[in-house]
């Protein structure tokens, strides 16, 4: 970066080839680039002849507040809840394409800031994973879209559809602390309006420091996805929307129920009472963006990595494919739906 440039620099001032120029160094090579950013397109090395691709967006309003989120918090959850899903597939991450979609009068540093939070997040979560392209385009609303590709290095892929009766259930990650964080920045960090008050943010993050990087900087296993592959893992999914919500899919896919254990996943009593805080059943079952990797193994394998045991599948009866915990029918929709739960409000 050209350091005699000024900061306050917005895109519109500078245009999409000097804004480029800027963010380029700043982002991270990838080992399999055979032919980087430049080009109309890149060109990656697949050693295995397959690659696992997946996408997601993230929109300010329903799934972020510049308020609450740094330029770099950005640009590390943009990567981390990507990689997240390669990881899922029992795939290691190896390149990203990167959108962004930005108000004419932003500026240049936020970019630059979205662009070191990729360039960490990879180098911490996915060492040799970069970005390799991607586009910069013009809005009234910021958004950030990723496109991630991973090698599966001759194993066969982790679907959701392969659970099997008397397989365990197994989870890794954290289950309800980021569901915790985002209801803390609300209730916490908005003004006498309701609106989000960045001025709050500081002091949160030193009461609640856990909570709300568990939301803004998500860590997730990454490497347990590839070692659940190794391991024999049956099916597997990322929790991204909660786990009641993300165990039925699985559980509809692989045609089983899910009967998870209470005491397991936290959910026997009221609450939490933990180093973190209280952390509700509600958070548990319904708060999503966890980032943990959901899987099941066959019944007397070690489990790997950070994976812990958290149930069983067992036969559907009339009901058919479901979610029980402790035996119990758990029939709430749980989790995260961008169509039913936006209503304009939710960070």
């Amino acid at each position: 970066m050209d350091s005699s440039l000024p900061t306050t620099d917005t895109l519109g001032s500078l245009g999409e080839t000097a804004v480029l120029a800027r963010i380029f160094p700043r982002l991270p090579d990838a080992d399999a680039a055979i032919i980087g950013p430049g080009d109309d397109a890149a060109v990656l090395a697949a050693p295995d002849g397959r690659f696992v691709v997946t996408t997601d967006t993230m929109v300010h309003g329903p799934d972020f507040r510049l308020a609450w989120s740094t330029p770099f918090e950005l640009g590390w959850k943009a990567a981390a809840t990507n990689l997240s899903d390669v990881a899922a597939m029992g795939a290691r991450a190896t390149a990203l394409v990167v959108a962004i979609v930005a108000p004419a009068n932003t500026q240049a540093a936020t970019l630059e800031g979205i662009a070191d939070g990729l360039r960490e997040a990879c180098a911490e979560l996915a060492p040799g994973c970069g970005v390799v392209g991607g586009d910069l385009s013009v809005s009234d609303t910021l958004v950030i879209a990723v496109t991630a590709f991973g090698d599966l290095e001759g194993r066969a892929p982790v679907l959701r559809s392969g659970a099997r009766v008397g397989d365990l259930v197994a989870i890794s990650g954290q289950l309800g602390l980021a569901a915790r964080g985002i209801e803390l920045l609300f209730s916490d960090a908005v003004d006498a309006d309701g609106h989000p008050d960045t001025a709050r943010v500081p002091a949160l993050r030193r009461a609640h420091g856990a909570e709300l990087a568990a939301q803004l900087t998500p860590r997730p296993p990454l490497g347990d996805g590839v070692l659940a592959a190794l391991a024999g893992a049956t099916a597997m999914l990322d929790v991204s929307d909660g786990l009641g919500l993300d165990a039925r899919r699985l559980a509809l896919a692989s045609g089983v129920v899910l009967d998870l254990e209470g005491v397991a996943i936290g959910v026997a009593g009221l609450a939490l009472e933990g180093e973190h805080g209280e952390v509700t059943a509600e958070n548990v079952l319904r708060g999503g963006e966890d980032h943990a990797l959901l899987a099941t193994f066959p019944l007397g394998i070690e489990l790997p990595g950070g994976f812990r045991p958290i149930g069983h599948v067992r036969e559907p009866g009339a009901a058919g494919p479901e979610v029980r915990v402790d035996g119990v029918p758990y029939e709430t929709r749980g989790g995260w739906d961008p169509y039913e739960d936006w209503n304009g409000s939710r960070g």
